[in-house]
């Protein structure tokens, strides 16, 4: 079988993995490839996502590359331009279940779609559209961080603050860790207020 790199039709690649793995940079990387080869190449991410910028992805080391953030994975649909070859997804874990239809959809129109994003929530369960992505994407590639606890391979996203919400944006409620070191995180329950003493009223 002849390497995605030399494949004229489109296909799907998705870059998964923890918090702190490197997907963002990796998916920088391969799109500025794609750019130096002078392919067309358009970038999203979605709108939730704001901790470093709204108009760039930005990798943990400061890479950053301009992106049109978009709400729906139908919006995103509706801005890819005429003539794109290239089209890049950064946190597609984020969009809804219909963004799976729409990379199908530019793979079939002959538009290499490359996505990162999480795999698995807090609790290791899968997140969003990722299995969906997984299956039906041509190429895979599984990023994995350094533990915190004992420095291996990590691949879970530990949650050390927080709610319980799922989706929980921001660097600070986690920490990458592996199989041997996660726990299962629940919030803390909310204080009760402190019980106030009052006189009684006097006579």
């Amino acid at each position: 079988m002849e390497s995605l790199d030399s494949y004229r039709g489109g296909w799907i690649e998705i870059i998964a993995g923890g918090m702190f793995s490197g997907k963002s940079e990796e998916l920088i990387r391969r799109l500025r490839r794609s750019v130096i080869a002078r392919q067309r190449v358009q970038v999203f991410k979605p709108l939730i996502d704001d901790r470093y910028s709204t108009e760039d992805i930005v990798s943990r080391d400061d890479r950053r590359l301009k992106a049109h953030s978009v709400a729906t994975s139908a919006e995103l649909l509706a801005r890819v331009e005429i003539g794109m070859q290239v089209v890049g997804i950064d946190e597609i874990q984020f969009f809804d279940a219909g963004v799976v239809d729409v990379c199908m959809q530019l793979a079939d129109a002959g538009i290499r779609v490359i996505a990162a994003g999480l795999d698995q929530d807090y609790m290791r369960r899968p997140f969003g559209p990722m299995p969906a992505l997984l299956a039906v994407a041509e190429d895979v590639s599984k990023m994995h961080a350094v533990c915190v606890r004992c420095r291996g391979a990590a691949h879970y996203s530990q949650r050390v603050s927080g709610g319980n919400a799922q989706v929980e944006v921001g660097d600070s409620a986690y920490e990458a860790r592996c199989r041997a070191c996660y726990e299962l995180y629940k919030s803390a329950p909310a204080e009760e207020p402190a019980v106030q003493l009052t006189m009684p009223a006097s006579a």
